[in-house]
């Protein structure tokens, strides 16, 4: 399964910052919000590969576009991102001489489950892993199962902002 130019559109829809979604693939600073550093971006695809399902493709280049557009349309969201991989880096470094994105895949799902990120109550001002989860862990896996390519692997048939809605409902339950 390939996550294609249609998730990276219904994945932006559903947070509201698709406004500009798909007008340029370069990178771009909106006036009003802020920017991801390439070490964010990377850190974030790093984060992706541990949290999506190994059967999916083309992870890094949506999760970098899905960031520069979400990050564009809000600025104190963008300095969320930043100091939540921030903490995250800082954590690694008490056991490596790398940041996060450089760890083997296999290290980068210990570390978060070492911090207890999983179990972490999402909380943009609380402890680092709270924001670790709300800003990075959370905003990942919304992005992924907002796409019909997510969503289709947990049997989802149509995610938030995806059509196809008036067909499903009209259907029977024996369908």
């Amino acid at each position: 399964m390939e996550l294609d130019r249609r998730d990276l559109l219904t994945a932006l829809a559903a947070t509201g910052a698709g406004s500009t979604a798909g007008c340029s693939s370069t990178r771009r600073q909106a006036t009003d919000g802020g920017d991801v550093s390439d070490h964010d971006a990377d850190t974030l695809v790093a984060l992706a590969e541990v949290l999506y399902p190994s059967s999916v493709s083309n992870v890094g280049e949506f999760v970098r576009e899905y960031s520069l557009e979400r990050v564009a349309a809000d600025a104190e969201y963008a300095a969320g991102v930043a100091e939540a991989v921030g903490s995250l880096d800082e954590y690694v470094s008490e056991w490596h001489d790398v940041p996060y994105a450089e760890l083997p895949t296999v290290e980068r799902g210990e570390i978060l489950r070492h911090m207890t990120v999983d179990t972490a109550d999402p909380d943009p001002d609380g402890v680092a892993r709270e924001r670790i989860r709300y800003y990075l862990v959370n905003e990942l896996l919304y992005a992924f199962y907002t796409t019909p390519t997510g969503a289709g692997l947990v049997g989802l048939e149509n995610p938030p902002g995806h059509p196809g809605g008036t067909r499903s409902y009209r259907r029977g339950p024996d369908s």
